[in-house]
């Protein structure tokens, strides 16, 4: 079976590095899925609006190329330990396809994308394509005593977070409480525990620096990127 992407979703990252592990956990982090021509007239989201949020099948498009494992290491276990491709969500995946719940904040037209959604909870890199879009049905998709496997054990803990030096001018504002919560969840790598360490990613056309050390993250720089 071929299949086509029907839309592509723009978000504040360009690059997949800092992206929350899974959809929804940073709620008020936004996108905006804009539907190739042949699917951007009104017929095809017809009642759309009146769902809260929807399930967006989409593909891993910064994977391409990577074989095929039967096993990996799943971040949330440190990176030391194997677990079957099928009982994680790993984008490393014979077909490559990421499904993710997000909140339908509204839609929107305009001359030059026709009908765009705009949603919040993303967890993808800005061109990522999408593939399908259904709705969520609370009545038929929540089921409150489903087991969370080898995750149940794992206890969540967010960081805390500083910065050396208050936010340039040029960063938006009214993403600076995003950004914050984006580094709270500890983007980094399970498996690396350096406190000296640099990191950085690009949100919001700028280049942000940090370093964690026993529990507390702090920004070290943000500046201006030009794309």
């Amino acid at each position: 079976m071929n299949i086509e992407p029907i839309a592509k979703i723009e978000t504040d990252f360009p690059t997949k590095f800092g992206i929350p592990r899974q959809s929804g956990i940073v709620k008020d982090l936004y996108g905006k899925i804009v539907f190739e021509k042949k699917y951007r007239g009104p017929d095809s989201i017809r009642g759309i609006d009146e769902f809260s949020h929807l399930w967006v099948i989409w593909g891993f498009s910064e994977n391409e190329g990577r074989e095929y494992t039967p096993t990996v290491r799943p971040p949330k276990l440190g990176g030391n330990k194997r677990m079957g491709v099928f009982a994680t969500r790993s984008p490393f995946r014979p077909n490559g396809l990421g499904l993710s719940c997000l909140k339908l904040e509204r839609v929107e037209y305009s001359e030059k994308d026709g009908y765009v959604l705009i949603v919040s909870g993303a967890d993808m890199v800005s061109g990522t394509p999408v593939y399908d879009i259904k709705p969520y049905l609370a009545y038929a998709d929540s089921i409150p005593s489903a087991k969370g496997g080898f995750t149940e054990s794992l206890s969540i803990s967010r960081l805390e977070v500083k910065v050396e030096n208050e936010l340039p001018d040029t960063f938006p504002k009214e993403k600076s409480n995003t950004l914050y919560r984006i580094l709270a969840e500890d983007p980094r790598p399970s498996y690396i525990n350096d406190g000296e360490r640099i990191y950085g990613f690009l949100f919001c056309e700028h280049e942000i620096k940090f370093k964690v050390k026993d529990k507390c993250l702090t920004v070290i720089s943000v500046e201006k990127r030009i794309p």
